[in-house]
């Protein structure tokens, strides 16, 4: 069987037995085996389904566990603790194009397995056929540009806040101003989704007003991500209602919809899909137990989202910027070669005018969503200053020009530098 015919998974593991035996245990739990060979495992059949071990990487160890173990404790095994970088490859045909068993595959009973007291799901590599078989994003970044009319530099954008409690009128009075600040996008907070105070019946209608006559007014369409997160056939519903009043986005909680509401949506709708991953910290925060971002996002991809939440650099979340930095490289990382599947990276949660410099030196290119709340909403300026001072910073980083120099010239980047605190330059 060809590399075109598979493709892998790298793990890492800490465990007090032998890497390479548990290497092999993993294999054969995640395609035809068991804790033991049975009636009808053939020697061909072995062959043809089997997974393989790639690679065995010897890491570091540790005195004490990551995680409990009792399967371990029953048999009074004691450490050191190894770690290890373990690859794996699958067949193909062991899957087909079904995205929730690919992740049950790659991210199933591995958790469970009583001879690792850690694990993690670290990353994931596609052949192009196999690429070929899911959807690509229907918007990603060069759709999103133009739905938008921003042919370069970032795509500035903002929640709706606050968070919950404003009723359709309000919602649409807060989007009308926002439209007039100058945003490219505005998008619900997850939270908010179809509350009785503000049902998106009434509230699609009552924004993509606001938004029509901003863009009546201006040419500008803004993009507006409405919340759907719900039931399957209501997400259908909510999504088609979006297009009948003229909009472009809809938002998904992707871990709490799942890969097939979400593939079942992506069939329904061309609106780009704008993902988000509340509950993601869950998967991700223990460095020996669940997801990393680049497998995370390779199986979302697949179910065709068109934008991926990254978090912001310096931002207000757990993650330390060098997290966010490569979880941005990943979403602008084709899944295989020759096929341009980019997806949209959208940096949010503390975000402001500061933040351009290091995100640019970090990422060095701005096909980007960049959205601020407070550092829009809590421009002492007004939210027009506060855009304008994030369109400012983008300009002067790009330009090679420290932000403490633009701001000689640019008064909303002076007072954003001043009132947020931070020079940025």
């Amino acid at each position: 069987m060809s590399a075109a015919d598979r493709f892998t998974a790298t793990y890492l593991i800490e465990t007090p037995l032998d890497p390479r035996k548990v290497a092999e245990i993993m294999a054969g739990e995640q395609s035809s085996g068991t804790f033991t060979r049975v009636a009808g495992e053939t020697d061909e059949l072995r062959d043809r389904t089997r997974a393989v071990v790639i690679s065995v990487e010897d890491l570091d160890s540790a005195a004490e566990p990551s995680l409990p173990n009792a399967w371990l404790a029953r048999k009074g095994v004691e450490g050191p603790w190894r770690r290890a970088r373990i690859t794996l490859s699958f067949p193909v045909d062991n899957v087909g194009p079904n995205l929730p068993t690919l992740a049950s595959i790659v991210a199933g009973n591995l958790f469970d397995l009583g001879e690792v007291t850690g694990l993690r799901l670290e990353s994931m590599a596609l052949p192009v056929a196999y690429r070929r078989l899911f959807p690509l994003p229907t918007r990603g970044i060069a759709g999103t540009r133009r739905a938008t009319g921003v042919m370069d530099g970032p795509m500035i954008g903002s929640i709706i806040k606050p968070n919950v409690g404003l009723r359709p009128f309000e919602t649409a009075e807060l989007v009308g101003r926002l439209c007039a600040a100058g945003l490219d996008f505005i998008k619900d907070d997850e939270i908010s989704a179809d509350p009785v105070h503000a049902p998106l019946a009434q509230r699609v209608p009552a924004v993509m007003a606001a938004v029509r006559r901003h863009q009546d007014r201006t040419g500008k369409a803004v993009m507006v991500a409405f919340n759907i997160t719900a039931e399957t056939d209501q997400m259908r519903r909510h999504a088609e209602l979006v297009e009948r009043e003229g909009g472009t986005c809809v938002m998904v909680s992707l871990n709490w919809c799942g890969f097939s509401a979400v593939e079942t949506l992506r069939r329904s709708t061309s609106l780009a899909l704008h993902g988000h991953r509340n509950g993601f910290g869950a998967l991700s925060r223990h460095p020996l137990l669940g997801i990393g971002f680049q497998a995370y996002q390779t199986l979302w991809r697949l179910a065709g989202v068109d934008h991926m939440h990254v978090h912001g650099l310096q931002g207000k979340f757990a993650q330390e910027d060098g997290e966010v930095v490569t979880s941005a490289r990943d979403c602008v990382t084709p899944l295989a070669d020759g096929i341009d599947d980019r997806v949209l990276p959208a940096f949010s949660s503390g975000q402001w005018a500061g933040t351009a410099q290091p995100t640019w030196d970090a990422i060095g290119h701005d096909d980007l969503l960049f959205m601020a709340g407070g550092g829009i909403l809590a421009h002492p300026g007004g939210p027009a200053a506060g855009v304008a001072s994030i369109r400012q910073a983008w300009a002067a980083v790009a330009a090679g020009v420290p932000l403490s120099e633009a701001a000689k010239s640019h008064d909303e980047l002076a007072q954003a530098l001043a009132f947020f605190g931070k020079s940025g330059g």
